[in-house]
């Protein structure tokens, strides 16, 4: 049996590893986006985000003051668990302590710190089933400079592929420099109205520059990139080639009558980390 403790042991050290060691593959996305701009402007604030990278892991700090909603992705295989939700709520309050996190939970109304990131529905825990034997954890914390860009569309069918890439612009459009480009853009295609958005979340936890399997998709995320970058945003907003780092998309067939959109932006600092634990 995998136990309570082993799971809160496993969430807070990958919660540290998230808020302080950004992905190898956003940091190489960043440090190509780098060479690649001629923009000096663009260019400064590229080195600037690469310098705050390295201090962070030299000096075992988070990379970022908005150190997220602790967001969990669970693939629950064929194995026994210990109070799995315990675990992962005790994981998140010892993260919140020990690297330290900011403590970001509030009452939405009220505005009352809760003082450990733990709330009413909160760490958002998402459950996946798997066939393997094992328990894979995933947090992914999100940062509201980027959640509060996020955009969600009920398009009818008729508007097809050409509606998705129109509303994807204008959404890149209205975010502009707020989300703290270089950003990364999970877009969701079909199921319902809470699903997609769930869709485009998930979608960000695929690595930079790793294309989906399906061709059609693969051609509009390369697309989608294209749109974004010939916006002239730029890093930090202020101009430049680089306005989003990679576009991914995952898609869920849908209701006859719909077309959901959904639209997830990441901000540079694309935090993600996972364990896997077995039943030994």
């Amino acid at each position: 049996m995998i136990t309570q403790e082993q799971v809160a042991e496993a969430v807070c050290e990958i919660y540290k590893q998230a808020a302080i060691i950004l992905p190898s593959d956003v940091k190489n996305a960043l440090k190509k986006a780098h060479d690649n701009e001629e923009n000096d402007i663009a260019k400064l604030n590229i080195k600037s985000i690469l310098d705050n990278i390295a201090l962070a892991e030299e000096n075992s700090i988070p990379m970022c003051q908005d150190t997220g909603l602790p967001i969990i992705f669970v693939k629950l295989g064929k194995v026994e668990v210990e109070n799995l939700q315990e675990g992962i709520l005790e994981g998140v309050k010892r993260a919140t302590e020990n690297v330290p996190l900011r403590t970001n939970v509030v009452d939405p109304l009220t505005r009352k710190n809760t003082g450990n990131n733990i709330g009413k529905g909160i760490p958002q825990i998402n459950v996946e089933l798997s066939d393997k034997e094992e328990l894979e954890l995933t947090i992914f914390p999100k940062g509201f400079g980027s959640e509060n860009n996020n955009r969600l569309a009920m398009l009818l069918p008729g508007e097809g592929v050409e509606g998705i890439k129109k509303f994807f612009k204008e959404s890149v459009l209205k975010a502009g420099g707020k989300p703290c480009p270089p950003t990364l853009i999970g877009v969701g295609i079909g199921g319902s109205s809470d699903m997609v958005m769930k869709l485009a979340k998930k979608a960000l936890l695929r690595p930079v520059g790793e294309y989906n399997s399906d061709e059609r998709l693969a051609n509009l995320e390369k697309e989608l990139l294209s749109i974004a970058n010939d916006t002239g945003i730029g890093p930090m907003g202020l101009g430049g080639k680089t306005t989003t780092l990679d576009v991914k998309i995952e898609l869920a067939d849908t209701h006859t009558a719909g077309l959901p959109v959904g639209i997830c932006v990441q901000c540079w600092a694309a935090r993600h980390a996972s364990i896997v634990l077995k039943d030994e």
